[in-house]
């Protein structure tokens, strides 16, 4: 009675991937429209992928080079970040070497793979056109720079194992077979350990488990015993890698970063506060891509209203509720965390185009073919509106376009300098957050405070760490030191602790000497990297570079 039972629910839930009826031509016809696509965004990466790293890259990118040096996370680079992306990193880098461009390649097959994984999500929930729809989709809005697509943020890698747990999710819902469900739970894990709001994800996957083993009258041992192992394979990679870090010694470390900081951290903004962010930066987010949000939304009305596609309305509300409740944590609502919900807005953008060829019968090909125009409008017009971004301006100009005068192309000068003027056992300073510096300069840092924000925001531990940051370049005493004098760099506002920066004055004096001067202002950079003449002075943007004394 209890496989009777079972398979009713698998025929209810399953998805017939040609149940609906499309002219060879109309096929043929999609799948060149999604391969012009990929085939565009790839140009696109391809073509951007000597950008320089910007902050969020240099972090991850210098802790996989700790790894693959056997340096375990936490001990020099101190992040509040679960260590996942800079493992992931690292394993890019054994496979393509440490450079901007082999990171950047990595992301670029990171993303193509995710691309077919949300094809076979799309294919899952609305057939085989509904998946080209979906890949077609989450390939241009995940390119876009107002989600700062073209950079190896960790959300792209919480996407790509979220993604591929939530197929194995829907396969293993519809059989007996535990193994995918532990593999399907173990993979929502992967997906935190690349960063916390992957938990999101993973809660998603619960409940949509939880539901569907009730729905399908189970029974209270089987559902609780396919629910526990879910819960199980999730905690798995956190579990692992706990015990992993404890062995290394830097338990301690990681628990302060990610669990006690992390709550303060998140805990800043009020929600008073965060909703006027949210509609602030929600514009900015969807920016020329607007086409594809559009169909997104004409996508979540038609799941309510069309029969085509109504019995899949819970499963795609439900995933894109938990992908938005992702986004939150915090409540910055910086551009990249909005990577966590395109594909959601995928799957419904493909919704609208199901819905509209339902709207015709078979005989009416001409109209369907004219909404897959439509669609391919959508898709190119974003592709179009930035296209000096992505095809035209040299990688300096398309630098400065999406990161202005952020240090990011200064910092490869300044490690080169650093590298060249220094020996492999050296240690160097930055004092700010640009840890790109030591990845690129192939150096160790004297302090694992390799951002420095949390010294200046309004939490209790921050004249703590200030202090400990302190302690740890006196004790390491750098070849070099690097002071970053930028607002960017620092975040410091009215209520910050001040006491590095006067300590930083008399450290630099007594022990250092000046050798370097980095001017940037929005017109050029100007580098005086082996001394500056007597006239010129500090730019209000500038990089001090220190030398300790003989």
């Amino acid at each position: 009675m209890e496989s009777g039972r079972l398979g009713v629910a698998r025929r209810s839930l399953a998805v017939k991937p040609n149940s609906a009826s499309y002219s060879p031509f109309l096929r043929a016809a999609a799948w060149l429209l999604v391969g012009a696509t990929i085939a565009a965004v790839l140009v696109a990466r391809i073509r951007l992928s000597g950008l320089p790293l910007e902050r969020d890259e240099g972090e991850y990118a210098y802790g996989g080079q700790l790894l693959l040096l056997g340096i375990p996370p936490y001990k020099l680079a101190y992040s509040m970040k679960l260590p996942g992306t800079a493992g992931a990193y690292a394993l890019i880098m054994s496979l393509l070497g440490q450079s901007i461009g082999a990171i950047h390649i990595g992301l670029a097959l990171v993303n193509l793979i995710t691309i077919g994984l949300v094809y076979l999500l799309g294919r899952r929930f609305l057939g085989e056109l509904g998946g080209i729809a979906s890949a077609a989709c989450y390939a241009v809005l995940s390119l876009m720079p107002h989600v700062l697509g073209t950079a190896a943020h960790a959300t792209h890698f919480v996407v790509l194992f979220a993604v591929a747990g939530t197929i194995l999710l829907l396969r293993s819902a519809d059989r007996q077979s535990i193994v995918p469900v532990f593999t399907s739970g173990f993979l929502f894990g992967m997906a935190f350990l690349m960063k916390q709001p992957g938990i999101f994800f993973a809660l998603f996957g619960l409940v949509y488990l939880l539901a569907h083993d009730c729905r399908a009258r189970l029974g209270i041992k089987k559902t609780l015993s396919r629910n526990v192992l879910f819960i199980i394979g999730a905690g798995t990679p956190c579990l692992v890698t706990g015990f992993l870090l404890w062995r290394a010694d830097v338990f301690e470390k990681f628990w302060f970063w990610t669990v006690t900081y992390a709550m303060q951290y998140g805990s800043q903004v009020s929600f008073g506060q965060g909703v006027p962010i949210l509609a602030a930066h929600f514009p900015n987010a969807v920016g020329t891509a607007w086409p594809i949000w559009l169909l997104a939304f004409l996508g979540l009305i038609a799941l309510s209203i069309n029969p085509t596609i109504r019995h899949r309305a819970g499963s795609v509300i439900l995933y894109a509720l938990f992908s938005a409740v992702a986004i939150c944590p915090g409540l910055y609502f910086r551009p990249h965390y909005f990577i966590l919900f395109l594909p959601a807005a995928s799957l419904m953008g493909a919704c609208a185009v199901i819905a509209a060829f339902s709207a015709f019968q078979t005989k009416i090909e001409p109209a369907r073919f004219a909404i897959l125009v439509i669609l391919a409008a959508c898709l190119a017009f974003p592709l179009w509106a930035e296209r000096d971004f992505f095809f035209q301006l040299p990688l300096a100009e398309a630098n400065r376009l999406v990161n202005g005068t952020n240090p990011f192309p200064e910092s490869v000068r300044i490690a080169d300098y650093i590298r060249e003027q220094s020996n492999p056992a050296d240690k160097i300073a930055v004092l700010g957050s640009e840890p790109q510096i030591y990845f690129y300069s192939k150096r160790l840092s004297a302090t694992g405070y390799i951002y420095t924000y949390s010294l200046m925001e309004p939490q209790p531990y921050a004249h703590q760490m200030q202090e400990e940051m302190i302690h740890e370049i006196e004790a390491a005493r750098p070849r070099f030191l690097v002071l970053v004098v930028m607002t960017k760099s620092w975040s410091a506002g009215p209520d910050s602790d001040q006491t590095i920066f006067g300590w930083a004055d008399r450290y630099c004096d007594a022990n250092y000497e000046e050798v370097g001067l980095v001017n940037i202002s929005d017109e050029a950079t100007d580098y005086y990297l082996f001394g500056k003449p007597v006239n010129v002075k500090p730019a209000a943007n500038h990089i001090l570079i220190y030398r300790r004394k003989v």
